[in-house]
């Protein structure tokens, strides 16, 4: 386990923690939180509106990938290819000519964002990167994500979705328990067929790793076109809770969008639309199979 690591929430020390009506400030451009379980709006701030998504994309590889049936034990080699599609995006650490366990690059996609790893997986799936985006599309059109759509298999292109959307799909994507497991961590090591030396990944979701509070799973993103993005899963006392904030303009200014919203649920969110209740049903598992190129 890495150590915690703490950081200076924006925002906090010169403004209001709560609205004037009790409701939890939230600075990002849209934002929503539901229920989990049973999928009611508990709060919501442009909740609707098309934004870009950046890198909370790569959940949609994941669930894609997985209802294809990717083998989590077999190999896949980083190619060139692969890096021309994470052309323009943060450093990576797959290598060309380098072979990881598909597992292992969910794990560098979901934990740290690594740009190689989605086409790697979608070749996995014999897919070539069209085909994958392809498969993605499906899986928001089995989702009724009607304002969600991808260009890019890693999020630095094009791709646009909702505050609402989003939320909707972390909570498909976390009824899947191995990539529920995999958002968790908040650092794996991977290694390299052939190699001693593992890599090192640490999560980039920052209330995960400080460990303030329940914590269950999401993934960050950020491009010029989106913001500072972040979807994520927590859980207040026994309840689960999925939250996504689009469009910050400040890097911490998301972790602490989720502080005052974590803040106001255990406060038992005053003022919201519904209240964080038991499930009346279970969230929607993707579950189709997904083969070849899927029609538009």
């Amino acid at each position: 386990m890495r150590t915690i690591v703490l950081w200076v929430l924006e925002g906090v020390l010169c403004h209001p923690a709560w609205a004037s009506d009790d409701l939890p400030e939230v600075k990002s451009k849209s934002a929503i939180v539901i229920d989990a379980e049973t999928g009611a709006e508990i709060f919501s701030k442009n909740a609707d509106e098309i934004r870009a998504i950046a890198s909370t994309t790569k959940i949609f590889v994941a669930m894609a990938v997985r209802a294809k049936g990717v083998d989590l034990d077999s190999w896949t080699k980083i190619t060139k290819d692969d890096a021309k599609c994470a052309r323009g995006g943060s450093r990576t650490r797959l290598d060309v000519g380098d072979e990881f366990r598909n597992e292992d690059l969910l794990r560098a996609m979901l934990i740290a964002s690594d740009n190689r790893a989605p086409s790697a997986l979608g070749r996995a799936c014999g897919w070539e990167p069209d085909d994958l985006v392809e498969a993605m599309n499906a899986i928001a059109k089995q989702l009724h994500l009607t304002r969600t759509h991808f260009t890019d298999p890693t999020g630095l292109r094009g791709n646009v979705s909702t505050a609402r959307e989003m939320a909707l799909a972390l909570r498909a994507a976390l009824a899947d328990d191995k990539l529920r497991e995999i958002m968790g961590d908040d650092f794996q090591e991977v290694v390299a067929k052939g190699h001693r030396r593992g890599i090192g990944y640490g999560s980039t979701n920052q209330p995960l790793i400080a460990k303030k509070y329940d914590v269950i799973g999401g993934k960050t993103g950020y491009t010029e076109a989106a913001g500072y993005c972040f979807i994520t899963a927590a859980r207040f006392q026994g309840r689960e809770v999925v939250m996504a904030f689009l469009g910050a303009e400040g890097k911490q200014t998301r972790f602490a969008d989720f502080n005052r919203v974590a803040a106001w649920v255990e406060r038992g969110s005053p003022g919201a639309k519904a209240t964080v209740a038991r499930a009346k049903k279970a969230p929607p598992r993707v579950d189709v199979e997904i083969s070849g190129r899927v029609e538009k």
